[in-house]
């Protein structure tokens, strides 16, 4: 996952979070001055139907002995869509009629009456549905025997209400809108220090801190450092890591530097008195040669045969560029495996390659044919006599794969994570040809410099009955790599 993702995902619920609490608190706003609103617009239209309804009372007791009496609706002064009801004792209407504008009041019909059925007159105000008229706010009372129901639209309450919503909803969003923007503005400027941060985490994780030198590792910006913000703490403990990170590279190269050094320099400094020592062996030798001596011509040759390797491990580490020249792979595996048979008689020997597929490469062609060398040298000293060993050779558009298998006892499963390190032997788990000295348990580190050295890379796979090296090359022409990779392992 990369930093700009994350950023934005925090952003984004801290944005969503925030609209979330501004719109709960809008919302609840609003619903409280609506509902305030339409029990105030509701009181009053309440108290105008009561006054209606007490004037109408007042107007029928003129005429007690007119029960179905309507007359006072005739009198000017009402307001358009009053509704006017004589109900009976069992809430039946006996007639009803509403005020319209410049005309006489008009009878209800059955279907409207039938409506306003049921109300009792007990000065309760009640919502009902006229059809053909709207919604009314209506009430009954009853004055010494005299009913009246009266009701007066509320069309007015409604339209105010919904005005009311609408400035609300308008005002609301615009609101959110402008408080949405005001926070996205804030919340981006303030996770801008964890931005920076997080890109330093990034720039280091680039660094390759298992290869080569590492001169300086990045840091945070001094100001996004500050403790007195949650970010200025991560980016302050960040760079303590990133100190601690540098100190420890620091403590490892000079370490690996004095090792380099001494191994070089003792290298160098045993190269004069083995030569030496070699030299008067074979005077020796001539004027008397006995085992012992041969003994000591053995020795010092198998001395000479260490330092050497360890020399070349040397200038492997240093990144010593190799010569480069075009090579052709099956020529360097076909005379290693010739040299081979020829030291190892007791083993069978065999060479696949073929004729229509060439395989040139890149790079130092003795160094090639000493790494495919230590490679079937380990086949001949760690397998019985009779083993078969095949070395082969691949190419593909981009590579080229050297393969050496053979089908002795196999390495233990607990060696092969550590089989390409240096002083590693496996004598103890696998057979050796009856009269092999031991190695110096550098060959396998050696074939993986020089492998890594050429831009590629070695693994193995073992198994009982089947054990295979495999060295990958690049097929096309590129510059040797100035330190050598960590050899992979399969498993």
């Amino acid at each position: 996952m990369s930093r700009r993702p994350r950023a934005r995902s925090l952003r984004t619920r801290l944005l969503v979070l925030i609209t979330a609490t501004l719109v709960g608190v809008c919302a609840a706003l609003a619903l409280t001055t609506v509902l305030a609103q339409r029990a105030y617009l509701l009181g009053t239209l309440d108290d105008r139907v009561n006054d209606a309804a007490e004037r109408s009372v007042g107007a029928a007791a003129l005429h007690p002995g007119l029960p179905a009496d309507l007359a006072f609706l005739r009198e000017g002064g009402h307001t358009e869509g009053l509704l006017a009801a004589r109900p009976d004792a069992a809430g039946h209407l006996v007639s009803a009629a509403v005020v319209t504008r410049d005309a006489a009041p008009r009878t209800l019909t059955s279907a409207q009456r039938a409506a306003l059925t049921g109300i009792r007159a007990d000065g309760s105000a009640h919502t009902r549905t006229v059809p053909g008229l709207g919604t009314y706010r209506v009430t009954a009372l009853d004055a010494s025997g005299i009913r009246v129901l009266t009701g007066l639209p509320m069309d007015d309450v409604r339209a105010t209400l919904g005005r009311l919503v609408e400035i609300e909803a308008i005002v609301g969003g615009a609101g959110l809108a402008l408080a949405g923007g005001v926070c996205a503005v804030v919340i981006r400027r303030q996770l801008r220090p964890l931005d920076r941060v997080a890109a330093t985490a990034v720039e280091v994780s680039r660094v390759p801190l298992g290869h080569g030198r590492v001169t300086a590792l990045p840091r945070v910006p001094e100001p996004d450092t500050d403790p007195g913000s949650e970010a200025g703490q991560v980016g302050a403990a960040l760079n303590r890591m990133i100190d601690h990170v540098e100190a420890s590279l620091a403590e490892r190269r000079r370490g690996e530097e004095r090792m380099r050094r001494f191994v070089a320099d003792a290298s160098h400094e045993l190269r004069t008195p083995l030569t030496s020592i070699a030299g008067y062996a074979e005077l020796m030798n001539r004027v008397a040669p006995d085992l012992a001596w041969r003994s000591v011509l053995a020795e010092s040759a198998r001395m000479t045969e260490l330092v050497e390797d360890l020399l070349l491990l040397a200038r492997l580490d240093e990144g010593r560029p190799l010569q480069t020249a075009e090579v052709d792979l099956a020529a360097v595996v076909a005379e290693a495996v010739w040299d081979a048979r020829a030291a190892g008689a007791d083993h069978v020997w065999r060479l696949e390659l073929r004729p229509d597929t060439p395989a040139p490469v890149t790079g130092d062609a003795a160094r090639l044919r000493q790494a495919v060398a230590h490679l079937l040298a380990n086949a001949r000293k760690h397998t019985p006599p009779g083993t078969t060993v095949t070395a082969t050779v691949e190419s593909t558009a981009t590579r080229h794969l050297i393969r050496v298998r053979d089908d002795g006892p196999g390495i233990p499963p607990d060696l092969l994570p550590s089989v390409f390190e240096r002083f590693t032997r496996a004598d103890t788990s696998r057979s050796r040809a009856p009269g092999s000295q031991g190695g110096s348990g550098l060959g396998l580190a050696i074939a993986a410099g020089i492998t890594a050295a050429h831009g590629g890379g070695i693994s193995v796979t073992s198994a009982p009955g089947r054990t295979e090296f495999t060295i990958e090359l690049p097929a096309a022409a590129r510059q040797l790599r100035p330190h050598p990779l960590s050899p992979q392992t399969a498993p």
